[in-house]
Order: C-alpha cells, then sequence, then structure tokens
C-alpha cells in the first residue's frame, strides 16, 4: 500500500482515458491521483480507533480485499468517474491495510532492536513498490496492454490475503477480548513527543509527494528528456533508500539514543537534495538529488516509526492502531496535497522556488526534533504491567503478551 502516486504514469493515463472537451486535464489527473490520499486521510482516525478495538489482522485482511476490489476496478474502467471511485476505494483500503500492518508488527516485535528491523524491512518493501511502479506499470501497458498490470496487483492483494489466513488468521488468539482500552486517537494527537513525529513524517514527505506529478514534465522542458527517462526517473532511488534503512536499523541497533539525530539528519539532506533538483542539467545528474531524497526519507522513517510505538508504551497503552494512524495520516497530508498544488505552485511560482521552499522547511524542521532528545531515558508507566519486569502478569491479557514475549 505505498502512497506514491508516479508521475511516470500521465502520459499512460491520457493515452486511454481522454478528458472531455473544455475540461482542465492537468486538474483532472492531479485530483485522481489525490483521491487516495484525500480519503485515507478522512477514514484514518476510524481506522485507527476501530483496529485498537478488534485488533490488527481482521482489519488487515479487510484492507487486502478492498484494495483487491479496487485495483480490479482499474483493470476493467472506461470512464473517469469509475477511475475516481476506483482510486478513492485504494484510500479507503490502504487507511486498514497500511496501519493495521505496520501496527501488527509494532505488537509482535516488542523489543528494540528487532522492532527497528521489522519495520525497516516494511519500509523498503513499501519504497520498492512505489518506485518499481512506473516501470513496471509502462512496460506491461506497453507490451500486454493496459489490463495486465491491475490484473496482476489483483492477484497480488489475493495472494497476500491467502497468507494472512494462513500465518496469522483474525480471531486466532484470545489476547484480543482481554486487551486492555487503546488511548483514544484524540489524546494522542496532542501528546507533543507524537506531535513532532508527526509533523517530522508529514515535512519529509513533501518533497516527494511534490516532485512525483511535477519533475516528469520539468525534466521534459528543461532537458529534453525521453520517455523512457522520465518513466526510469525514480527506480535508482529504491537502492539508496533500501542503504538508509539499513544504516538506520545499525546504528539504531549500537546507539539507540540518538533516533532523533538520525531523523534530524535525514531531513537536513532531504533540504539539501530538494535545493540541487532544479540545478539539474540531464538525466545522470536528477538522479543523484532524487536518491538524497530517498536516502533521507529512509533515515526519518526508520529512525521515527519505531520511536512512535515507544512513545506509546511509555506515555500511553501499548495498543498501536491509533498511532500509526496518526502516522499514515502524516503521509496522506504530504500526498493529498502534492497532485493538487503542486503544479499550481510550479505554474504560478517556478519550478526552483518549488524545491527551494521544501528544501528550506526540511531544514528548518530537523532542529525541532532536539525535543526528542531524551525519549529513550523515559520508563514505562506503571500501567504498562506487561512491558516492567519487576511486576508479575496479572490477568489473562498480560499472561498471553508475556508468554509471547518469552516465546
Amino acid at each position: 500500500g505505498g502512497n506514491g502516486s508516479g508521475g511516470g504514469n500521465r502520459s499512460l493515463l491520457t493515452a486511454r482515458y481522454p478528458p472531455a472537451s473544455g475540461t482542465n486535464e492537468d486538474l483532472q489527473i492531479g485530483v485522481l491521483f489525490a483521491s487516495k490520499a484525500m480519503l485515507q486521510l478522512l477514514v484514518n482516525p476510524l481506522s485507527g480507533t476501530l483496529i485498537d478495538r478488534v485488533g490488527y489482522e481482521a482489519p488487515l485482511l479487510a484492507g487486502l480485499a478492498v484494495l483487491f476490489l479496487s485495483t480490479a476496478t482499474f483493470a476493467f474502467a472506461e470512464n473517469y468517474a469509475t477511475l475516481f471511485a476506483a482510486r478513492s476505494l485504494q484510500g479507503l483500503g490502504s487507511a486498514f491495510a497500511d496501519t493495521a500492518g505496520i501496527a501488527l508488527i509494532a505488537d509482535r516485535y516488542a523489543e528494540e532492536p528487532a522492532r527497528s528491523r521489522a519495520l525497516g524491512t516494511a519500509l523498503a518493501c513499501i519504497s520498492f513498490g512505489s518506485l518499481a511502479a512506473p516501470p513496471f506499470g509502462g512496460v506491461l501497458y506497453e507490451f500486454a496492454g493496459r489490463r495486465v498490470p491491475f490484473l496482476v496487483l489483483a492477484c497480488v492483494c489475493l495472494l497476500d490475503g491467502l497468507l494472512l489466513l494462513v500465518l496469522a488468521p483474525p480471531g486466532g488468539t484470545g489476547a484480543r477480548a482481554n486487551m486492555p482500552v487503546g488511548t483514544p486517537i484524540h489524546r494522542l494527537m496532542i501528546d507533543p513527543y507524537i506531535a513532532v513525529v508527526a509533523g517530522a513524517l508529514a515535512t519529509c514527505n513533501i518533497p516527494l509527494a511534490f516532485l512525483e506529478p511535477t519533475i516528469a514534465n520539468w525534466m521534459k522542458e528543461s532537458m529534453g528528456a525521453s520517455e523512457w527517462e522520465v518513466g526510469l526517473t525514480w527506480l535508482p532511488a529504491f537502492f539508496p533508500h533500501v542503504l538508509g534503512v539499513y544504516v538506520t536499523v545499525q546504528l539504531a541497533a549500537a546507539y539507540p539514543h540518538l533516533q532523533w539525530f538520525y531523523g534530524a539528519l535525514g531531513m537536513a539532506i532531504i533540504g539539501a537534495s530538494s535545493c540541487l533538483v532544479p540545478a539539474c542539467r540531464n538525466f545522470g545528474q536528477v538522479i543523484i538529488p532524487l536518491c538524497g531524497i530517498c536516502f533521507g526519507i529512509a533515515l526519518v522513517d526508520t529512525a521515527l516509526l519505531p520511536t512512535l510505538a515507544f512513545l506509546v508504551d511509555v506515555r500511553h497503552v501499548s495498543v498501536y492502531g491509533s498511532v500509526y494512524a496518526i502516522a499514515d495520516i502524516s503521509y496522506c497530508v504530504a500526498y493529498a496535497l502534492g497532485p493538487v498544488m503542486a503544479g499550481q505552485i510550479v505554474h504560478t511560482m517556478g519550478f526552483a522556488q518549488l524545491n527551494l521552499g521544501m528544501g528550506l522547511a526540511n531544514v528548518l524542521y530537523a532542529p525541532v526534533l532536539l525535543f526528542l532528545k531524551n525519549v529513550c531515558q523515559m520508563k514505562p508507566s506503571h500501567s504498562e504491567r506487561n512491558i516492567l519486569l519487576e511486576e508479575g502478569p496479572k490477568g489473562l491479557y498480560d499472561t498471553i503478551k508475556m508468554e509471547e514475549r518469552k516465546g
């Protein structure tokens, strides 16, 4: 369930679905791409609360089922209205699948560095899906037709759902019924530490969200880039993203008290890389700052997503649906605004000004993460009995959780 909209898909869409006469084609495409993030943004507060109440597996399975339905709808869509409905339906499915999936990982891997390693692996997979999508869709579209990419992805969703039923069937354990009530999402939102992390996640993803729908046209106009160059623009960035995940996991295992610094360093790298994009004059040059942006995002995400789970452990109740719904909201803010606003900003102010503004925002936000400097020194609250080693289990839920962690 990656959030990337894929700027390289613009020409593919317009080839088969021409807009009606007298309509704004760029606006239609921007709204189409943004509709997923917009609906996801609206549904996330509800999905996070529901996940806290019913557990992680059932919402994850429901999200995969909705993603299967929406992807299959794309394959057979014949007009803009159907495309819009399918894209919005993706947002509904992702609001459950993304949040429940990350929360499930945080719950199953309760100790560091295993949690950071598991979340890092998930982030690498999300990155691969987002960055490989444009060339994957383009090649299949060119040689197999427009329906085949969507049918392949629908089969992936179906396979994923079947694997979930085998490995972690909903209702397979009795722990959920005895689990404590999670902290309401509105209380988590006003927690200053969680708010700082959410702001960092939103800010660091703005360059990616705003560049995806605009960089293709800029490359064609400024450097005469070919279609294959536009389609492959983001793919090389997958490798530094994976490198960033690996480096952050290793550093977090050795120096866990510096998680805030890894995030701040990532935001500084993103800011510098964003400012370098307009100075590029050919395809080879533009790949370098894009790799820097994705490397920086990997540092921020891999450092701060486990921090969210830790903050819930020590300041609230160890139920993770709502806190990762907040993380998903942070991503969606960037990806909802990007396709709609980025083109207008480029039109009125220019591509260089857009990148300088995004770079400045990241550089200025990096020092804010100093607020998280002493997070790792926090101790669990008295209510977190399942974490405190000196206190034995009290009740069925505590007993089950301690047995799981011993296992």
